[in-house]
């Protein structure tokens, strides 16, 4: 059996943010090369719903970017709620608005041809996803998700890290007095598998629509968890939730949705969890007024380019949550600017 509760003797932090903030700097130069939108902001501070109207753009993506400028103190919000109104600061005023002696316009125009900047364009202006990584010979990526090349190709690369990211949130989960735990789509399994291996007191079951199901057993079976860990084939959008798990698990799910679809999620997890049932949500969260942190920020462009979701402040999760029925929350951070909170049905 392999052991999971192996931890890294290193901060892999570094690593991880070199990838999860790669398309930060297309979405700053959509911004400034397309829309000159530190320019009309500059002379117009305004709030979400206004910048929307007035650049022809969509609320998913345009959060998503202001919320990484804000990230960046390129701009500033009034307070956390959706009527906010963003200023332009200083650092901006000077080097992101076409009439300042010191505009940096010029320097991102070289640029503005990459296919993840054309892609930012298009997803402001549509709100739809592009295909994975840009490429023009591959899907997005929910259809992608549906053939087994890719499938194979992506489990892998999330497998992998979560055999980092998978002891961290482990040690992080109150498991006391809980016995059956349900990874909703858990991919490859290797959170269930972690989590199992750190409370041996705890069995789990992996929920995956095909192709992924097959890979979850496979991967779980080299591993050697198959008699702690079992895989159930289901859609979470249209399918039932398995019964009988008294804890919930979604790791580095929500993050891949919009609020319309986020909504039946958690309904569901509550339908299916018993009174007292724990809910889980591993994932990158923003913090509760949006203004970071920077690498999640980051994050969430990439997300909200090949997605139809993007990351969460701990403020709207708890919303949702609440809206679902559930109280009782918690939080905390875990490895590599990810974080993870709890909720209760009672």
């Amino acid at each position: 059996m392999l052991d999971l509760t192996l931890t890294p003797s290193t901060d892999p932090t570094s690593v991880y943010r070199y990838r999860d903030g790669l398309y930060a700097a297309d979405l700053l130069t959509a911004a400034i090369t397309e829309f000159d939108f530190f320019t009309w902001l500059a002379a117009h501070p305004s709030d979400l719903a206004t910048l929307c109207r007035h650049f022809g753009i969509t609320e998913r993506p345009t959060d998503v970017m202001l919320t990484l400028f804000v990230a960046n103190n390129f701009i500033r919000r009034t307070d956390a709620s959706a009527s906010a109104v963003f200023h332009v600061n200083t650092i901006a005023r000077e080097y992101l608005v076409s009439t300042s002696p010191f505009f940096l316009g010029p320097y991102y125009v070289s640029t503005k041809e990459r296919p993840v900047v054309r892609d930012f364009i298009t997803i402001l202006r549509t709100d739809k996803p592009a295909n994975w990584a840009s490429y023009k010979n591959e899907k997005t990526w929910t259809e992608a998700m549906l053939t087994d090349e890719f499938a194979t190709t992506f489990t892998a690369a999330m497998d992998c890290r979560g055999f980092t990211l998978g002891p961290a949130l482990a040690k992080k989960i109150p498991a006391a007095g809980r016995t059956r735990l349900l990874d909703i789509a858990g991919g490859s399994g290797i959170y269930a598998c972690t989590i199992a291996a750190h409370h041996p007191h705890l069995t789990a079951t992996v929920f995956e629509r095909p192709p992924v199901d097959v890979i979850a057993r496979r991967m779980i079976e080299k591993r050697g968890y198959t008699n702690r860990v079992s895989v159930v084939a289901g859609d979470m959008f249209t399918d039932p939730l398995p019964r009988d798990h008294d804890t919930h698990l979604f790791s580095n799910v929500l993050h891949d949705w919009d609020v319309a679809k986020v909504r039946p999620l958690l309904a569901a997890s509550y339908a299916a969890l018993p009174p007292g049932g724990l809910l889980v949500i591993h994932d990158a969260h923003l913090n509760a007024d949006k203004t970071g942190p920077l690498p999640v920020a980051a994050y969430s462009a990439l997300l909200m380019s090949v997605t139809e979701g993007k990351c969460y402040a701990t403020a709207e999760m708890e919303t949702l949550l609440t809206e679902a029925g559930f109280q009782a929350f918690t939080f905390a951070e875990t490895a590599a600017d990810r974080s993870v909170m709890t909720a209760l049905k009672p």
